[in-house]
């Protein structure tokens, strides 16, 4: 297994899942800038048009630009020494003293998928399979695609104890999650940027244009990128709401007996194994109930799992 050495500014203030992922969308792409931007294209398009004096059409570039960059620029200074280190350890086989530099990372209020990356990867060097599978797939659930992250997670989740059998659904309900959940929250917004920004061109071509082929092209254009923005907006709120509202955990213990009621004297429900993913449906005082992939219901107690 490699290790990579890139990550982000983490997220602070997780109170409730949904702020969490609206601040995380915020820190990736600024909205507010580019639709300013946005305004202020539309503005120097007009101006020269229509011979408005407020502002000049330099100021206005200017403006545009300095947005674009702010919007652009949202990464922190990041703890570079404390990677290297980090990762130091890692390749001398040293993976408890990596996992304490890499968590120290964590710490301070950063994340990645890379990170989770490596630290998911020295767990699994250290034998800890349930702390493996939890950060790829903390990892993944910033970058759902990252090729290595689901390589070893798949390793990973072949030396599970429980082989769980997923309870069939239809097919246009998988072929709708697959669609949702092939790009994060920040990757389907990057895409409903652009989108938005070939809008506003072809309208501003559509309406400062005085030629009629190029009118009707821009009519076109515009016309099917409203649809196509409509459709991603959706996919994005979909996204959003689905991270907002489903809770996964992985349980970090190696053996656990499963409960029937959110008490530690109730009678077993089932035995899971570290590693096993499954639904956070509630929670009791210091008990999660939880729902396995074959249906199987029962309460675990929070410190025995860890929530993605």
């Amino acid at each position: 297994m490699i290790i990579r050495l890139q990550f982000v500014p983490k997220l602070k203030n997780k109170i409730e899942q949904l702020e969490e992922l609206m601040v995380f969308c915020k820190t990736k792409i600024n909205f507010v800038s580019w639709c300013l931007s946005g305004i202020l294209f539309l503005a120097t398009m007009a101006q020269k048009h229509k011979e408005l004096h407020a502002i000049s059409s330099r100021q206005t570039l200017l403006i545009f630009l300095m947005l674009t960059l702010f919007a652009a620029d949202t990464h922190a200074q990041l703890p570079d020494e404390l990677m290297k280190g980090a990762n130091k350890f890692y390749q001398e086989g040293q993976f408890e003293q990596a996992i304490r530099s890499y968590e120290k990372i964590l710490g301070q209020g950063f994340e990645s998928g890379a990170l989770y990356y490596n630290l998911g990867n020295a767990y699994f060097k250290s034998g800890k399979l349930g702390y493996a599978i939890y950060y790829y797939e903390k990892g993944l659930k910033l970058q759902p695609n990252d090729e290595d992250l689901l390589y070893n997670l798949k390793i990973a989740n072949s030396r599970t104890f429980d082989k769980i059998t997923e309870l069939p659904k239809l097919f246009i309900v998988s072929w709708w999650e697959g669609l949702v959940t092939s790009l994060g929250v920040s990757g389907w917004s990057f895409i409903v940027v652009i989108v938005f920004w070939i809008l506003l061109a072809s309208f501003a071509f559509y309406f400062f244009s005085r030629r009629a082929p190029i009118q009707r092209i821009s009519f076109f254009i515009s016309s099917i990128s409203l649809a196509v923005l409509i459709f991603l907006a959706v996919l994005l709120f979909a996204r959003v709401n689905r991270d907002a509202t489903t809770n996964y955990g992985i349980l970090l213990r190696q053996t656990y007996s499963v409960k029937i009621s959110p008490d530690s004297k109730s009678a077993d429900a089932f035995v899971v194994h570290e590693g096993i993913k499954f639904t956070i449906e509630d929670y009791v005082n210091d008990w999660a109930k939880i729902r396995l992939a074959d249906g199987k219901v029962g309460w675990i107690e929070k410190n025995a799992f860890g929530q993605i």
